[in-house]
């Protein structure tokens, strides 16, 4: 029989008093020399995203036992994007999937466990026990918990994205209060996660795409009972796995395989937030993937599913033509996916995924017929983004933006005007000090995006920031533009020392030479409402921030060959 890592915690004299905390969680002599298996998940009640991992997680561990192994259940943390919005609590959004993917490690390798079942709910939670799983290099299988089902609002389908925008329509007047209300109570009706194609069903397409995931359980809405079959047959994988050796999870995680993850998001104009878990799970694996690498498979990649916050389609709706293995089968089919990777089990993805449905031509579309020929999330370079940034096309009707420069030095400054309306068509909202450098905690902000489109000014207006984008967001917004932070400092010190909760003031654009016919301004106040600015206008220092306009080719040049001589070194263009 195969040796077992679980075998230090029980096998010999000095594993006496090990035996004996066995004992008391109410395990006999048979099930102590079994395989231990973790069941990792986030039972809890901070987000309904979670709620549905109870009846899932029983069904992981009868399928554990079944297939001869005892599960071990335990629990990590999650942060619920929805509740921490918009406030300071977001800035622990994304730094909880490093706290999640730590945990499970530290359960694994603590406990010697041998083998490894990981539920995802919440947007961060999907990438961190993915993480988890790569780090610990036990035979794994993920699972999502699934989304919940849309809501209806009179004749249509509604999300929760559509309460968040709905808040910008009361504010021009275009909503009353009693409406919102309403929609308050119908846009989220069951427990699960989001139900567009937002930042958890990105990731948990992603999962599959990896290879890490039970196939096809992707898209099955949450509340439904049929994931419980799914997640008895995750029990019995991971225990083949553990009795063949293998596949684990770096057998799985190749550059192979996270091309192919970042085709399915591409694909169906998923989440800009992949771009940053994505690289981050080949991390765990040993395996450099940047944000090049990323732009490289966006660019090549069509949009073949017309999925919301773009599209029209939710969850429910992928899951009812034949779920991810339609969109799998096809991405393989027309080369954007490499079907000879190794899924978790022990099967190439073309074996897995090869007998699924074809597209049904509206929630997915065929090869020959795409909604769009390059993916629907691009990678941007300029001199305001010159290692990169995101934008999500998908949806959008709007590719070309130019207009003058509103700059805040805080997602909150920001946020306060659009509720004011303070500000106009063909404005460039920049929203800075929110990324890796001066957040901390590269907040998502999907309310003032939200609120933007809720007051039917979504592609009247650009938005760029060096924070993050929700999943949820749709219009010109331009994001994780961090890289510029870096290359501000000063060449002849340090950078600007911060004093208690002061912003020292950066620039977010590149120096040099403005484009011709546009002569260079001093800029002797922020451009913002910040008071930092204005302290240090009174002070008579020349604050940097962003050229008065911005001369957008921030988008793919292949659709707007006529834009071309327009490329300098002061404009943005996709790599």
């Amino acid at each position: 029989m195969r040796k077992l890592r679980s075998d230090i915690t029980r096998e010999g004299l000095a594993r006496t008093p090990h035996r004996a905390f066995m004992r008391a969680m109410g395990l006999d002599d048979a099930a102590i020399q079994k395989p231990m298996i973790g069941v990792v998940s986030m039972k809890g009640e901070q987000t309904p995203c979670n709620m549905t991992h109870g009846f899932q997680v029983e069904a992981a561990k009868e399928g554990v036992a079944e297939a001869g192994g005892t599960p071990r259940e335990f629990t990590t943390i999650s942060v619920s994007d929805g509740i921490s919005m918009n406030h300071e609590g977001m800035k622990f959004s994304l730094v909880s999937r490093e706290l999640i993917a730590d945990s499970i490690e530290a359960v694994v390798h603590g406990l010697a466990y041998d083998g490894l079942v990981g539920f995802g709910g919440c947007d961060k939670t999907l990438p961190g026990v993915m993480m988890g799983m790569v780090r610990c290099n036990v035979p794994s299988v993920f699972i999502y918990g699934g989304a919940a089902l849309p809501g209806r609002f009179g004749e249509r389908d509604v999300t929760i994205l559509d309460s968040y925008e709905a808040v910008g329509a009361v504010l021009t007047g275009a909503m009353d209060e009693a409406t919102l209300a309403r929609l308050e109570r119908s846009c989220l009706p069951t427990v699960g996660a989001c139900a567009g194609q937002f930042t958890a069903n990105t990731m948990a397409m992603v999962s599959e795409a990896l290879g890490l995931s039970v196939p096809n359980v992707s898209m099955i809405p949450g509340p439904y009972a049929e994931r419980a079959g799914f997640a008895r047959r995750a029990g019995a994988i991971v225990m083949r796995a553990v009795a063949n050796g293998g596949p684990r999870p770096r057998d799985i995680v190749t550059r192979r395989a996270l091309e192919n993850a970042c085709a399915v998001v591409a694909a169906t104009g998923g989440s800009t937030n992949a771009a940053l878990h994505i690289p981050a799970i080949g991390h765990e694996a040993g395996i450099v993937f940047d944000l090049d690498d990323v732009a490289a498979v966006l660019a090549r990649t069509p949009l073949i599913a017309d999925l919301r916050p773009g599209g029209r389609f939710t969850a429910r709706d992928v899951h009812e033509i034949g779920g991810t293995a339609v969109i799998i089968r096809a991405l393989i089919e027309m080369g954007a996916i490499d079907g000879a990777c190794l899924a978790a089990t022990g099967e190439t993805l073309a074996q897995t995924y090869g007998g699924a449905a074809p597209p049904d031509g509206a929630v997915v579309r065929a090869a020959g017929a795409p909604i769009a020929p390059d993916g629907g999330v691009a990678v941007l370079k300029g001199n305001l983004c010159p290692d990169g940034a995101l934008i999500k096309l998908a949806g959008l009707r709007r590719l070309v933006h130019e207009g003058p420069a509103r700059v805040f030095e805080s997602e909150g400054d920001c946020a306060r005007a659009v509720e004011a309306r303070a500000y106009k068509a063909g404005d460039v909202l920049v929203i800075r000090n929110e990324g890796p450098v001066g957040g901390p905690g590269m907040q998502e902000m999907l309310g003032v995006t939200a609120l933007i489109y809720g007051q039917q000014m979504g592609e009247a207006v650009a938005l760029v920031t060096d924070g993050r984008f929700s999943g949820a967001t749709r219009g010109i917004c331009v994001g994780h533009v961090a890289r510029a932070h870096r290359r501000s400092r000063p060449a002849h010190g340090p950078a600007p020392r911060r004093r208690g909760n002061r912003r020292s003031p950066r620039r977010l654009a590149a120096t040099g030479a403005p484009p011709q016919g546009r002569p260079s301004r001093q800029i002797r106040r922020a451009c913002g409402p910040s008071q930092q600015g204005r302290r240090d206008a009174r002070r008579g220092r020349r604050v940097a921030v962003v050229r008065p306009l911005i001369r957008e080719c921030l988008f793919p040049m292949a659709r707007y060959p006529a834009a071309g001589p327009l490329i300098t070194k002061q404009a943005c263009w996709m790599n």
